[in-house]
């Protein structure tokens, strides 16, 4: 479906999209600016257009065998409008004038679709900001042969490492993405969007016993090449993270139960910071008055060592975007600065209605669903700590290096997180390695007791996605080493 090419520019994106969805249907630019215009009434006070047509694979290894190797493609629009806070989409994968003209009416009715005002739109191209991936095709980077082979051969690297390790399952995953938006606001863009993920689990048994250890990891790339180069460098690597993590569990003692002192490892443990306080800096979020956040900018939400941020536009990381889902390119945005509450994460609807800007945060799974306000990469900046002098400050609590799932509650900031790598801290000194423990508090009550932040940021390696009202869309998560003075920690010692 879609064919290996390297657009340089906007413009060529945006011809190259052009050919996708138009040359083999009735429809061309012109239809879809009447339709726009002719929607944009005194009820209708915004209406876009989303075309996205997406070729993914899948391909998965168990028990050594490549099992199973997926494709899929699909193709189609959604057409948004909005009066008020009111929203109406519909969407099809029939790509004709008549079908374009029944989502319209569609979604205008359900937006109080009225007729008296018609309003005619000057069309420009919105200039594009960034260039934060390559533009080929992943899927085509490598042969399906290549791509088996490289599955089997982690599979028989894991197996090496140690004999007790008893299974292995692995999965390559690519998507290649284009994506045309066109609003009544005057906005034409386009933008290609490659995105690959190699993903491990190994399984070690000893005696009774079985653990697993999971690692894996990708990006904005444009070629699956990254696993292999390198004399298989970076697969390798998450070879080795995997084996040790389920060696290490098989020996990890329970974990302790209690309020101690916790210290946060640096990279994927930021995706607390994403859960319990990110979700809650979003604009609908803020003005519906659900979250913990809400009426509190320019307030002193956090320790003044902490500040947090939402970047949308760092190369290749996962959670980048040249533009967001509704034209709108990506940008940094401060959302906490030295412990201050400085900016919300914004959509274009829910900026309207607060008087504010989009920060360029609209995303939207697919074609078929609306555009929210979500977070891109979010994390929280270095400090000037060294890690171990942070560790050396703790005499009796727990370092968690990586999670696993966790539940929060954005009203309150409520969070629970599993650890699915801890230790034990004593005197100083990282200890025994720990299972079954999970944290427990509230996300802007753990902001105000970090005491120490490490200069040692690291972003995730390439393995977030963030689910919410229904839409995955992927993202990154970083942050550095960090202590929290107190936290409750759920565990399983008696």
């Amino acid at each position: 479906m879609l064919q290996k090419q390297t657009p340089i520019n906007l413009a060529e994106k945006i011809t190259l999209a052009e050919k996708i969805f138009f040359n083999s249907s009735e429809l061309d630019k012109s239809d879809l600016e009447k339709i726009l215009s002719s929607t944009t009434s005194k009820s209708i006070d915004y209406a876009d257009l989303y075309f996205q047509a997406v070729a993914s694979e899948n391909w998965y290894l168990e028990d050594s065998i490549v099992k199973s190797g997926s494709y899929s493609s699909c193709k189609g629009f959604g057409f948004r409008a909005i009066s008020n806070d009111k929203t109406g989409l519909a969407f099809s994968e029939d790509l004709s004038l008549d079908a374009l003209k029944q989502a319209a009416n569609t979604a205008s009715s359900i937006a109080i679709f009225n007729k008296n005002k018609l309003i005619k739109i000057n069309h420009r191209h919105k200039i594009c900001k960034h260039d934060l991936y390559q533009t080929d095709n992943p899927l085509l980077s490598i042969s399906d042969q290549e791509k088996t082979a490289l599955l089997q051969t982690i599979d028989e690297l894991a197996r090496k490492q140690d004999p007790k390790i008893t299974q292995v399952i692995a999965s390559l995953a690519g998507s290649n993405e284009i994506i045309f938006i066109i609003t009544s606001d005057g906005t034409i863009t386009a933008d290609l969007r490659p995105l690959i993920r190699l993903n491990l689990k190994v399984i070690a048994e000893d005696k009774a016993l079985r653990t697993q250890g999971i690692a894996g990891g990708g990006g904005r790339f444009a070629s699956y090449k990254l696993f292999t180069e390198n004399n298989l460098a970076l697969a390798n690597s998450y070879v080795q993270q995997a084996v040790r993590l389920a060696l290490l569990n098989l020996e990890a003692k329970d974990a302790p139960a209690g309020s101690m002192p916790v210290v946060l490892g640096p990279g994927w443990p930021g995706i607390l910071l994403h859960e319990a306080i990110g979700h809650g800096l979003e604009g609908d979020f803020i003005r519906k008055g659900s979250s913990a956040f809400t009426g509190k900018l320019g307030e002193k939400v956090a320790s003044n060592l902490c500040t947090v941020i939402d970047n949308g536009c760092i190369e290749k990381q996962r959670g980048s975007l040249n533009i967001d889902d509704e034209g709108t390119p990506t940008q940094a945005t401060t959302l906490i600065e030295n412990g201050i509450l400085k900016n919300y994460l914004q959509d274009k609807l829910n900026a309207k209605l607060m008087k504010q800007k989009s920060t360029g945060n609209g995303r939207r799974q697919s074609y078929s669903h609306q555009p929210i306000p979500r977070m891109t990469n979010t994390y929280m900046l270095a400090g000037h700590s060294d890690p171990e002098d942070i560790i050396k400050t703790v005499s009796n609590g727990l370092y968690a290096v990586n999670f696993a799932g966790g539940q929060v509650d954005i009203t309150s900031g409520k969070f629970v997180f599993e650890a699915s790598e801890a230790y034990l801290i004593k005197n100083g000194k990282i200890t025994t390695p720990v299972k079954g423990a999970t944290l427990i508090g509230n996300g802007p009550e753990v902001l105000q007791k970090v005491t120490m932040v490490g200069n040692d940021l690291q972003l995730d390696p390439g393995i977030g996605t963030c689910g919410k009202d229904g839409q995955n869309v992927p993202v990154g998560v970083g942050q550095p080493t960090l202590l929290i003075s107190e936290l409750t920690v759920g565990g399983t010692a008696c």
